[in-house]
């Protein structure tokens, strides 16, 4: 497989350009060679799925969460990343997990993604729970009509939520304040939960030869 090909697929899906100043999604690793056998599809590259990759004879890794800074023993396999890319693109990071829960967005905002449906806070959780059973929330209302969600780490996003009319919003990585300070009920599923299921994507967009990690998120309870 030619791997510009399999890359140039992605940034199609996902451009390059409207990644995050901060960011570096794109090639993390790589190699002078251009032709690849097979491809590991990751969340987070990390010693663990460099073994992994390895041990079954994948010689790129797909992921992704970025690299900012790349391991000496890293650098003899392909490693490309879309991030932040992925994040804004349509029918990327969020709406997979919208899709995951079974509901269909109904506007899409930057990072964000709504969900205009009548619906109690019980059967909220008992759908979020099913892919994060761990999760934790911050009540204000036992019933919602606009849903906002934000895959990964979406603190920041709370209040443009709230503004556009969402009475609950579920994300990742929740921060204290954002859970104290929030007028509308907050949930917390988890960074590795809300994410995970975007290897799917890339698992459309590559199209074969593909090998999906063993992960699971670090935290347990």
């Amino acid at each position: 497989m030619d791997k510009y090909e399999i890359t140039n697929r992605i940034e199609k899906f996902a451009p390059l350009e409207t990644q995050e100043k901060w960011d570096c999604s794109g090639w993390l690793v790589e190699t002078s060679k251009k032709d690849v056998n097979k491809i590991m599809l990751a969340l987070t590259v990390t010693d663990d799925i460099i073994k992994q990759a390895k041990e079954n004879n994948c010689d790129m890794i797909i992921s992704h969460h970025p690299l900012f800074t790349v391991p000496i023993s890293y650098k003899n396999i392909d490693i490309y990343c879309a991030h932040t890319n992925m994040d804004l693109a349509q029918g990327g990071t969020t709406d997979c997990l919208i899709k995951e829960l079974g509901f269909v967005p109904s506007l899409s905002e930057g990072f964000l993604r709504y969900v205009d449906i009548e619906i109690s806070l019980d059967d909220l959780l008992l759908r979020l729970r099913k892919i994060s059973p761990n999760l934790r929330f911050v009540k204000k209302s036992d019933r919602f009509k606009r849903l906002a969600f934000c895959a990964g780490s979406g603190s920041e996003f709370m209040s443009e939520a709230y503004l556009n009319g969402a009475d609950a919003f579920i994300t990742g990585d929740l921060k204290f304040h954002t859970a104290v300070e929030s007028p509308i009920t907050v949930i917390d599923i988890g960074h590795f939960e809300s994410e995970i299921f975007v290897l799917k994507v890339f698992g459309t967009l590559v199209g074969s030869n593909i090998i999906y990690s063993k992960e699971q998120s670090p935290f347990r309870y």
